[in-house]
């Protein structure tokens, strides 16, 4: 019997020291990966990029890509996923993500975490940045998530990375005219001038632009920009996009984009891709999509 104890006792000895050197090893290689951090083997996070889908004058609406690293043996699953991001420690985003993540044993992912960010309120704090002349900014993205580890059980994980980087500032898409050209019977020549103003220290290429004019509720025209677009470093760069209206859809239009530019409200959208010359990870090919909102009036001269 007491044999049997004996053996029952180093075959558990065994498992334990089997369990702390697999761990260990673990740990090892996860640091030698970049992947461990404060000394355990708790989940790595990493901000990969911005991808922008609406940028209006009040909010800011995008998704924050997130690389989610498991160092453990088994998977793992969050629920409850509470995110923030904040710039210099002022909290612009606070969300939940509703669905469960998972993440394979000693494997990662990327998540996609959607998120409204107050446009005002960012562009006040960059602006107060280059007022101090400082170029670049803490970001910071905090989460917390319920997840069940084995033999321990629900526990909580809360992860806080914060990175010194660039201030990036937003590129503002400015409709300075409308030009409406030819006319005949099978279209109408539309042309709109937009400045695109970088106030960034770097240049950026604008490639796979799309855009859509609405004017009094009506689309009246589309178009695309297949060359890339370089837009100079701190700099206001002048580009015409040209374009042609069917007149069944436009032609309804022409006199109040005339005599009643007032009460005439247009909208203009603009979806493309952002190219870091310097092949920042942060906001290379990041999507980037800007609604620009007002009325005819806004325009220094109509044809």
């Amino acid at each position: 019997m007491k044999k049997g104890w004996i053996i029952a006792l180093g075959l558990l000895l065994i498992g334990i020291l089997g369990a702390y050197v697999y761990y260990n090893r673990l740990k090892s290689n996860a640091e030698a990966e970049g992947g461990a951090y404060d000394g355990t083997l708790k989940p790595r996070v990493e901000l990969s990029r911005f991808d922008f889908e609406n940028i209006t004058d009040d909010e800011i609406t995008m998704n924050m890509y997130i690389l989610l690293d498991n160092p453990l043996p088994v998977a793992l699953k969050g629920r409850n996923v509470d995110y923030s991001f904040y710039i210099n420690d002022q909290e612009l985003v606070k969300e939940s993500y509703e669905k469960v993540v998972t993440v394979n044993a000693e494997d990662s992912t990327t998540l996609a975490l959607p998120a409204k960010l107050k446009a005002k309120k960012m562009v006040a704090l960059l602006e107060d940045l280059d007022r101090r002349k400082i170029d670049s900014a803490d970001y910071r993205l905090r989460i917390s998530f319920d997840t069940d580890v084995p033999i321990l059980g629900e526990k909580k994980i809360n992860i806080d990375q914060t990175r010194r980087l660039p201030a990036f500032h937003l590129l503002q898409f400015k409709v300075d005219d409308i030009d409406y050209g030819k006319l005949s019977l099978k279209a109408m020549d539309v042309a709109a001038k937009v400045n695109i103003i970088n106030r960034n220290k770097l240049p950026y290429n604008v490639t796979d632009l799309h855009y859509t004019v609405v004017i009094d509720g009506k689309e009246i025209a589309e178009g695309a920009q297949d060359e890339p677009i370089l837009v100079k470093k701190e700099a206001t760069t002048p580009v015409v996009f040209p374009m042609t209206v069917k007149p069944g859809k436009a032609l309804g239009l022409l006199p109040k984009a005339l005599f009643d530019k007032k009460d005439t409200p247009y909208e203009i959208t603009f979806r493309c891709k952002i190219l870091d010359k310097n092949n920042n990870p942060m906001f290379q090919q990041s999507k980037f999509m800007t609604t620009i909102k007002g009325t005819l009036l806004d325009f220094k001269k109509n044809k």
